[in-house]
């Protein structure tokens, strides 16, 4: 487990065992809107997301051993969020848990051939203005780069011009956007940008 230090905060790779409901609930306060379309009421979904966590598929911030932030992300066909169509109908139920599948099917994205997939930041909110996105991002560079990845990708919603502008800020660039307007009233944004950026390995083998 590698670690960099920021403080009072050290950024880890891995969600530490006994810190699944913690990382759930930060997912939750960052993405409900989005997520609860599908997992709410809002218990039950957390529940959902720290029972099916894939552990080894984060970068997480810690204050006194605590976590207070998360960067979740998809490698080899997994992500921090888990969960098959068997655990949503074992939780929800056939006929609750069928469309839930469907609205759950518009959230995925798959990534391609040499690329790590960003799922979001989440950082408790009295650690936000810190810094502490940007040393997650400095560590999913490292992750991508280790695993021979050329690119990382992310997905952010136009709602969200604080994550754009770090996302920017670290050598991310639009690659398209796409209008969403069916979306606004379940997931409360009109658009999502695809955005990039290169990871090509250092001397030393750092991003």
């Amino acid at each position: 487990m590698t670690h960099a230090e920021a403080g009072p905060v050290a950024v880890r790779r891995g969600v530490p065992e006994g810190a699944e409901d913690v990382v759930a609930g930060l997912y939750w306060e960052a993405f409900g809107r989005k997520l609860g379309v599908a997992l709410n009421p809002p218990a039950t979904g957390q529940l959902f997301i720290a029972a099916h966590l894939h552990r080894d598929r984060a970068v997480v911030a810690l204050a006194r051993d605590q976590v207070v932030a998360v960067a979740g992300y998809q490698l080899d066909g997994r992500g921090l969020t888990g969960g098959g169509v068997a655990d949503v109908l074992d939780t929800y139920g056939l006929f609750r848990g069928m469309p839930r599948l469907a609205l759950l099917a518009l959230l995925e994205r798959t990534p391609a051939a040499g690329q790590l997939v960003m799922d979001g930041i989440a950082v408790a909110a009295e650690f936000r203005g810190r810094g502490i996105g940007s040393l997650l991002l400095g560590e999913v560079f490292r992750v991508a780069a280790e695993s021979h990845c050329r690119q990382v990708r992310l997905d952010v919603v136009d709602v969200n011009p604080r994550a754009r502008t770090l996302y920017e800020r670290h050598a991310f660039t639009a690659v398209h956007t796409e209008q969403t307007p069916y979306l606004r009233r379940l997931m409360g944004f009109n658009a999502v940008t695809t955005m990039h950026r290169p990871i090509t390995p250092e001397p030393g083998g750092r991003p």
